[in-house]
């Protein structure tokens, strides 16, 4: 019997796999896997969230109108050149849709956000993968790997799930050496963990320059990952051509409340940085520390961090013996580092009970 068949290039797709939300044996522990934010989200967008249920037999504003608007007021931005999406996956998604297919490449790095090779299959191009450097983007690298098939660039700064940041000067050389046929894609989910002096200049190219393409999500500093909500910034062409393919009604009513309520709430965002500046540096010593045992802090701007195990305690072991203590980190073994966990900022006690974790089963390995 024949049955329908799906497409080489989708049957190519190593499927999107989340972090955990509970241990093996079905126990909910503190979840230091999926980058969220431990202080919970504003009591300004829950209580907007609440009021968007009122009218559920209403589809929400397909235009996303005033949440456009409040986007644009705080960054200074035409509104009118606002995506939003389904978390900023959705934007992703629609990039390599409407700029890449059968025939063209769409170009990132090495320990690249995974979702960038999923979006690149879907649409039956071909993904190239350049070197990194010390887990960092490589501006050299990506050059080097454009061909005249190079249709999309991914760049996430910080990068996911390696937390490295690239400087704007090197953004902005990434750009200049591109042809002017490429979109560059800068994916800003981390960007508001970010202090003022390592804005990347991305949002001012978007502004300026006919192919470039930033995205941001609610889901990080807003503490708004259960809606899905993301927006990204380019020109007016490039907006166009997305929206020719995105979903339709694709951000609920609710979500889009609760969205401009956390971005109003600037003492929530404040608050959540300088909690994840002070454990972010504090768990990266603590890691250091236990350089003697083999692990091994990536530098991070994100809010989390990249441990790498180069002596007898494998991640493999660690992940294990660190679920079994109460905490699940993100190990990744299909990105190619299965020598490393990520393990996301918690809460001050979250955090503390990591490193102690992480303390003894490195002492324990030898």
């Amino acid at each position: 019997m024949t049955a329908p068949r799906p497409k080489d290039w989708i049957k190519g797709i190593a499927p999107y796999v989340p972090g955990r939300s509970t241990t093996a044996d079905g126990r909910k522990v503190a979840k230091l896997s999926s980058n969220e934010n431990p202080l919970g989200t504003s009591q300004h967008a829950e209580a907007a969230f609440a009021a968007g249920g009122a009218n559920l037999s209403r589809y929400p504003d397909a235009s996303a109108a005033a949440l456009r608007e409040a986007i644009a007021a705080k960054y200074g931005l035409d509104p009118a050149r606002v995506i939003y999406g389904t978390g900023s996956d959705e934007i992703l998604h629609l990039a390599a849709g409407a700029f890449a297919g059968v025939g063209d490449e769409v170009l990132f790095v090495r320990y690249g956000f995974a979702v960038y090779e999923i979006a690149t299959r879907r649409v039956g191009a071909t993904p190239v993968i350049a070197p990194d450097t010390d887990y960092a983007t490589d501006v050299d690298a990506l050059l080097a790997a454009v061909t005249p098939n190079t249709r999309v660039v991914f760049v996430a700064n910080p990068n996911n799930p390696t937390g490295t940041y690239t400087p704007a000067a090197e953004i902005a050389r990434l750009h200049a050496g591109l042809p002017a046929d490429v979109l560059l894609v800068l994916d800003q989910a981390y960007a508001e963990y970010l202090g003022a002096a390592d804005d990347d200049g991305g949002l001012a190219l978007a502004v300026s320059a006919p192919n470039v393409l930033v995205t941001r999500t609610f889901s990080k500093i807003y503490g708004l990952a259960a809606e899905r909500i993301g927006w990204g910034y380019a020109s007016a062409e490039i907006i166009d051509a997305l929206h020719r393919i995105r979903a339709p009604f694709n951000v609920t009513t609710a979500g889009q409340n609760a969205a401009i309520a956390a971005f109003a709430d600037d003492d929530f965002v404040a608050g959540s940085r300088a909690h994840n500046d002070e454990w972010l540096a504090w768990f990266t010593a603590q890691v250091e520390s236990l350089g003697n045992k083999g692990l091994r802090a990536v530098p991070s701007k994100a809010n989390f961090l990249l441990v790498l195990f180069e002596g007898p305690l494998t991640a493999e072991a660690a992940y294990n013996g660190l679920m079994e203590r109460g905490y699940i980190t993100r190990w990744l073994p299909g990105q190619g580092l299965g020598h490393g966990l990520r393990i996301t900022i918690g809460t001050e006690e979250e955090t503390r009970g990591v490193a102690d974790a992480l303390r003894e089963l490195a002492e324990a390995a030898g």
